[in-house]
């Protein structure tokens, strides 16, 4: 394998409690594996299991990640690297999983999820983690680079990655659906509105930081994206 691949797997669904701008309804988060020659990545870890409080309030459906793994033919024991988009409770869930693997997050994160009500701290900080704190953009290899984009968290992190036939982004959550992004690379005057709302419901944490994590992206030119929130990938031109 001389070019990366990305393979997305599903992680959760759960409800959105009365509190999230985008409730009720239902939401899925996604994780991402990829793959090339000596390495396979997985990106974020889902909800773990245990916390009481996230039960009650997101009545979380998980999909058990060895077995999510299996699906797209990878072991647990294959991962030789976990990459954190951010450390919200449903994207690093299971990140202890993967004990003495190195775990790559931007500091800014890693940081912002020390404090009080972030995340659940029990799945970041767990024995034999292995963070690899990062102070912007960082090469995992020839093919697969992190790019820091923070906006919908002070250390929110994406992925470009070359396959053998296009270049791919994971977004992550720099934008929560294709539909998002796809108005964002048109900008039409008329869109701006529609916009303004992915953007708010999105829980950004900084507005101005996520426009430009997104302009960010944008210049990236790549052919396909993928997104933490979102089944659907975009694809230039469609």
């Amino acid at each position: 394998m001389s070019a990366a691949e990305v393979q997305q797997i599903l992680l959760a669904e759960f409800e959105l409690p009365d509190f999230h701008p985008e409730a009720p309804g239902t939401d899925a988060v996604y994780g991402f594996v990829v793959r090339e020659r000596g390495a396979c990545i997985l990106v974020d870890t889902g909800i773990g299991a245990g916390n009481a409080s996230i039960d009650r309030w997101y009545k979380p459906r998980r999909v058990d990640l060895v077995h999510a793994l299996g699906e797209v033919g990878v072991s647990v024991g294959e991962i030789t690297a976990v990459v954190n988009t951010h450390l919200h409770f449903d994207h690093c869930g299971n990140n202890r999983l993967f004990p003495d693997v190195p775990i790559f997050v931007q500091a800014a994160e890693l940081e912002a999820a020390r404090l009080p009500r972030y995340t659940v701290l029990e799945w970041v900080d767990f024995p034999g983690a292995n963070y690899v704190p990062l102070q912007g953009a960082h090469s995992l290899s020839g093919n697969v680079q992190l790019l820091p984009t923070p906006g919908h968290t002070p250390g929110h992190q994406s992925l470009l990655v070359r396959s053998q036939e296009w270049i791919d982004v994971i977004v992550g959550q720099a934008a929560y659906t294709a539909a998002e992004f796809r108005l964002f690379c048109r900008r039409h005057d008329q869109d701006a509105a529609a916009l303004n709302r992915c953007i708010e419901s999105n829980g950004t944490w900084s507005r101005e930081a996520y426009v430009a994590s997104l302009e960010a992206l944008e210049r990236v030119h790549a052919d396909r994206a993928f997104f933490s929130h979102d089944a659907r990938v975009w694809e230039r031109g469609a």
